[in-house]
């Protein structure tokens, strides 16, 4: 059997040397892939369409709360995504769960354990630690309309959220700003919002923090 290619990012290069060992002392003769950012992230996966699995720290650069999980769970629905992270709250633990992660490790755990959560998510389980934390409708609500946009609308929509007007984010995009114009349009649509300022609160209650749900912003 081939080894996997597996995706590991994460911005603290210690951290992704330890996990890189981890996959080794289990899979030997492994392919690994590092990202730093959400932005070299996406490099890394058009560079290699074979990675089977990414290890996905939730605090990289880039990213806000869940919107990197999000983004990848729109852009390559097939491929399992791992979130490794040193916030282990229930909550937080449920919310990667309920956003498609199909497992979670926090950063404390063993080495083996690492070895072990990658080996049973690429043979097609889950791992998760026991959790405590309630399903939230909340979330699932939102998972299911951030799931209606485009790889391309919904990095409109977080840019929408930093407050960004058109002409900053086509040229953040490299796109027209017609184009952008569209997505907007097609974003509040699929998200059923009357404004920008409702879509921006439904783009920030993917961050960590205690933040409004879905429903609070319409």
């Amino acid at each position: 059997m081939t080894p996997p290619t597996l995706l590991v990012a994460d911005d603290h290069p210690l951290f992704r040397a330890a996990v890189l060992h981890a996959l080794a002392s289990r899979f030997p003769g492994v392919s690994t892939v590092e990202a730093s950012s959400v932005s070299t992230l996406g490099v890394a996966l058009e560079q290699h369409p074979d990675v089977a699995l990414v290890l996905l720290d939730l605090a990289m650069p880039g990213a806000r709360g869940l919107s990197a999980l999000a983004l990848l769970r729109g852009e390559r629905p097939e491929l399992p995504v791992v979130v490794i992270s040193s916030n282990d709250d229930p909550r937080v633990i449920r919310r990667a769960q309920q956003f498609g992660a199909a497992g979670f490790i926090p950063k404390s755990s063993q080495v083996e354990t690492i070895g072990e959560a990658v080996a049973t998510v690429l043979e097609g389980g889950t791992w998760f630690p026991p959790l405590t934390a309630a399903r939230s409708e909340a979330d699932a609500q939102l998972a299911a309309r951030l799931a209606q946009l485009t790889p391309q609308q919904f990095r409109v929509l977080m840019l929408v959220a930093e407050g960004l007007l058109n002409k900053q984010i086509a040229a953040a995009l490299g796109l027209a700003e017609n184009t952008v114009k569209i997505h907007v349009g097609a974003v509040l649509s699929k998200l059923g919002c009357r404004s920008r300022t409702q879509a921006a609160v439904m783009a920030r209650s993917l961050e960590l923090d205690d933040v409004p749900g879905p429903d609070d912003a319409l």
